[in-house]
């Protein structure tokens, strides 16, 4: 646990683009550091609530232990709720809404780190620049993930080259870890469960835990 004034580390995904798996990669990781000792907590300022009905999910399969705190906000309140949560968690990670209004930027502001998805198609590539922009105005380092990597085709590897170009040290960087193409992730979410819970370890369950820690590393 934390020492006394600690505070924990704050992971805000964010994304312009719908679509792009940003709330996906919020419960597969908040899980995953919940298997790595953490205390972990996820907020939920989009207003699509997607995380909030995943939790309730989760919550009535796990038989009301989520393993995770959980909060649902407005998003003028994210800074007080965030730092709220930050001293008594190790990890709070924030799924923020899609458009770069006052929210999101709030959102990227309370950050330590913050983490955009990244679909190798053209859409997503210039989705990710207000973003960028956005991280670069607050002042806050952006780990682009590449997500849902289809198995190798020119056109990917043509896109990931482009993805590698946006990467700017030290303020963007690109993980080390890409994320598959893979159902287990949308498919273990309907069960209230995560790819890295299943007993057998499956590609999607090593590759999540992965990014997980290399997310840790990063941050310091």
């Amino acid at each position: 646990m934390m020492g006394a004034g600690m505070a924990g580390k704050v992971f805000t995904v964010a994304q312009q683009k719908g679509g792009a798996g940003k709330t996906t990669l919020v419960a597969h990781l908040a899980i995953a550091w919940a298997q790595l000792g953490r205390s972990v907590a996820t907020v939920d300022i989009d207003p699509q609530g997607s995380l909030t009905r995943w939790h309730a999910v989760r919550a009535e399969a796990t038989g009301g232990n989520p393993g995770f705190t959980h909060v649902q906000i407005n998003g003028w309140r994210t800074q007080a709720e965030v730092e709220k949560l930050a001293r008594i968690h190790d990890i709070v990670v924030v799924d923020s809404p899609p458009h770069a209004q006052t929210e999101a930027r709030i959102a990227v502001r309370t950050a330590s780190l913050v983490i955009a998805p990244v679909q190798p198609s053209p859409m997503d590539l210039w989705a990710v620049h207000p973003t960028i922009d956005l991280a670069g105005q607050e002042k806050r380092g952006l780990l682009l993930v590449l997500n849902r990597v289809p198995p190798r085709t020119k056109l990917a590897d043509e896109l990931v080259a482009k993805v590698r170009d946006l990467v700017n040290p030290p303020a963007v960087a690109l993980a080390e870890t890409q994320i598959g193409n893979r159902t287990a992730y949308a498919g273990t979410l309907l069960t209230g469960l995560s790819v890295t819970e299943g007993a057998r370890r499956t590609q999607a369950g090593t590759e999540m835990q992965t990014l997980a820690e290399e997310i840790l590393a990063r941050a310091g």
